[in-house]
């Protein structure tokens, strides 16, 4: 997180000595703009957003005993409420959490992972989805999305803002705006290597968080093997 906020305040710098002042202002205002109202739509509305994108449909108790049963059990173990609980009609095995925070969760589940994992494969892989939204990870990860999204406004607009740009002799300005260019192209690569290895790392502590919820990894282990 501290690498992808320094990359926007070097960024930044050096876009403000390429550019006038005016410009600058511009492009950081409408950066932020644009990155507020992404976070706030998707992080008030993450679980109806992915729930919408996948097609899910919600898990009634009466067709899904098992679910249920599963995911009352590791709640009770966790401590954490109830997330409401859905089915995606895909037939791979498949699974994902959403939502702002523990009270507004969301678990969805493929159709596939019902039918082709057993209970125990079954709790290892909704343990996982739990351990996200424990640890917040939903919320962490949109705010890791929307600093990566600032950084390619940032480096889009100042790059297209170039074309409009009139001619002059300030040789120090033609400098910073050289290095502005190449950290236009390099700063959304090297914050989206930042952004998987953040996520990879959400995974496992995800994984730990499943461990310690079913008291049993081999359940995990089976369902991925499953999966691969």
């Amino acid at each position: 997180m501290f690498i992808i906020f320094l990359v926007i305040v070097l960024l930044g710098y050096v876009i403000s000595l390429a550019l006038e002042p005016g410009y600058f202002f511009i492009i950081m205002i409408v950066a932020i703009v644009f990155s507020l109202s992404y976070i706030l739509i998707s992080y008030y509305n993450s679980d109806k957003i992915a729930i919408a994108s996948v097609g899910a449909k919600k898990a009634y108790r009466d067709d899904y005993k098992q679910y249920y049963n599963v995911v009352e059990g590791l709640t009770l173990a966790s401590g954490m409420p109830m997330p409401k609980l859905y089915v995606m009609p895909s037939e791979q095995i498949n699974a994902f959490a959403s939502g702002r925070d523990p009270q507004h969760a969301v678990v969805c589940v493929t159709k596939g992972a019902l039918e082709k994992l057993d209970k125990n494969e079954l709790e290892g892989v909704v343990a996982h989805e739990l351990g996200h939204i424990g640890n917040y990870d939903i919320r962490y990860m949109t705010l890791v999305a929307v600093m990566v999204g600032m950084i390619a406004i940032i480096s889009q607009i100042f790059l297209r803002s170039l074309w409009f740009r009139g001619g002059g002799n300030n040789r120090g300005k033609e400098i910073f705006i050289l290095i502005g260019i190449v950290m236009a192209i390099l700063a959304p690569i090297v914050v989206y290597v930042v952004q998987m290895s953040i996520s990879r790392k959400r995974e496992f502590i995800a994984d730990a968080s499943a461990v310690k919820f079913t008291r049993y990894p081999g359940g995990l282990i089976k369902a991925l093997k499953k999966i691969q």
